[in-house]
């Protein structure tokens, strides 16, 4: 897997069979597929068969993604256009005016929710990869800094032989160093446009 693209990697080793590969993709994005789905209130039933529906798709159309970078995307627009299938459906049963001004105003919200735990699933996710291309050392210390409540300085001084004194400075130089890592800096520089990371998710266009 090349650290320049690990989600292309991921796409492509999945679309040969790669069993870890799609194990990876299921439990990378099972979170966003779940929150779309939930964002559009459907029955316990319709639910199970649209998180089964997505996955089956993505077995049939992942060797054909024109932008395998752009899975996370194409994951949230195809479980979302399968919510609103189910709706459609469900529609059909009772009186229902789908132009109505409160439902076109929640379909927006919807919207605007789903885009947002899309950009909360690839931070994440990229603070993961760039955490990856730390050395031992930013790693040992960033973890120690990030538990909750943080240790004192003294602590960290003591557990990871460093002086008191060059912690805050280490510190910050790591975490720069994570900003510039590439999956740090591909995110940034992807999430000043969202729009083409939907856009890019389409397929066979």
């Amino acid at each position: 897997m090349t650290s320049a693209s690990p989600i292309a990697a991921l796409v492509s080793a999945a679309a040969e069979g790669d069993q870890s590969a799609w194990n990876e993709i299921v439990d990378r994005y099972t979170p966003l597929v779940v929150s779309v789905i939930y964002k559009h209130r459907l029955r316990p039933s319709d639910a199970a068969d649209v998180n089964q529906t997505l996955w089956l798709r993505l077995v049939e159309q992942i060797g054909r993604l024109r932008e395998p970078e752009a899975l996370p995307g194409w994951i949230m627009t195809t479980t979302r256009n399968e919510c609103l299938r189910v709706l459609r459906v469900q529609q059909r049963t009772h009186l229902y005016d789908p132009l109505s001004e409160s439902d076109a105003l929640e379909s927006e919200q919807v919207d605007a929710d789903v885009e947002a735990d899309l950009l909360a699933v690839e931070r994440r996710q990229a603070l993961r990869d760039g955490f990856a291309e730390l050395t031992d050392q930013c790693k040992r210390l960033l973890t120690k800094l990030m538990t909750d409540p943080p240790p004192s300085y003294q602590v960290v001084s003591e557990e990871l032989a460093m002086p008191v004194g060059s912690i805050g400075p280490t510190r910050i130089r790591c975490l720069e160093k994570l900003r510039k890592t590439t999956a740090l800096s591909a995110f940034l520089g992807s999430s000043v446009k969202r729009g083409g990371v939907l856009g890019a998710a389409r397929l066979g266009q």
